[in-house]
């Protein structure tokens, strides 16, 4: 069975560590857990530390007991100057809700170790000051801000013809839906959706799959794109190769193109090279 021993570890001097550490190996071998407390509220009242941390975070603002009474007054607490001076002298303390107020007033980011000192032991005041000037920093830059809850949606329209199974019109004559995406789900350039159709692609892209294209007539080779070759659409990875015949590839200039060759992930699926007599368009780029 496991029982809870608690243990204060606040103020022990060396011999006493020596008896803790050997009381605590003793309840370990025992399954007896210790509980470490190195907190003690009513030492805590005596000492007044809360009233003392307030008085130094007070003057560090570089104001007068009346300019802080003033402040608080903005945060909706009403103690007069009498009642915010027995605070910092400790004959009273303030309430849960007073106390988040003088945070608030103060700027004390951390009450709980601003008030306990947990964590903050060993940084003198330079040091406390870099590490909120390092916080702001964080903050300021916007990249590290908690998300709010609310997920934003847009509309976005979707292909009903799926990419190896279609006619590749794909956005033409009422050929999509109009479908609701978490607004960070969709990438920054994406101009439609398309389904995926077949295995072809897998195992990155797979069956009944909404992949999101960006609209562009040219693709750098190893590019994923969306393709209409012959009437039909393909999701493949765009590929080059030496023509075939040569002449079908060279311009009036006399300037020889590369023949396109449409590549699956999927091995069983070979190569599909782009031959010169059939209509071949590349609609665009598969975009994340």
């Amino acid at each position: 069975m496991l029982h809870l021993f608690p243990i204060r570890i606040n103020n022990i001097d060396n011999k006493c560590f020596a008896i803790y550490t050997f009381l605590k190996e003793f309840f370990v071998q025992w399954g007896i857990k210790m509980i470490e407390v190195s907190y003690n509220a009513k030492k805590e009242c005596i000492d007044n530390v809360i009233g003392k941390r307030i008085i130094q975070a007070r003057k560090e603002k570089g104001w007068t007991l009346s300019e802080f009474c003033d402040d608080l007054h903005l945060y909706g607490v009403e103690t007069q100057l009498q009642g915010v001076s027995k605070w910092e002298r400790g004959e009273r303390v303030p309430n849960a809700y007073q106390l988040l107020a003088v945070c608030k007033s103060l700027d004390i980011k951390d009450a709980l170790a601003y008030f306990t000192g947990e964590g903050i032991e060993d940084l003198n005041e330079i040091g406390l000051h870099k590490l909120s000037d390092y916080r702001d920093d964080l903050v300021a830059s916007g990249r590290y801000a908690p998300k709010s809850g609310i997920i934003e949606y847009m509309d976005m329209p979707v292909s009903t013809l799926g990419v190896s199974a279609g006619t590749g019109e794909f956005l033409d004559d009422g050929n999509y839906e109009m479908v609701s995406f978490p607004a960070d789900s969709v990438p920054k350039n994406a101009k439609f959706g398309v389904r995926v159709a077949g295995d072809s692609m897998e195992p990155v892209y797979n069956d009944g799959q909404i992949i999101w294209v960006e609209e562009c007539p040219t693709l750098s080779v190893g590019e994923v794109g969306i393709f209409i070759y012959d009437g039909c659409g393909y999701l493949k990875v765009y590929g080059e190769q030496t023509p075939e015949d040569a002449d079908a590839f060279t311009d009036s200039f006399g300037v020889m193109r590369m023949q396109p060759v449409l590549i699956s992930y999927n091995r069983k699926y070979e190569p599909r090279v782009v031959q010169p007599d059939l209509p071949f368009e590349i609609v665009g780029k598969v975009v994340k």
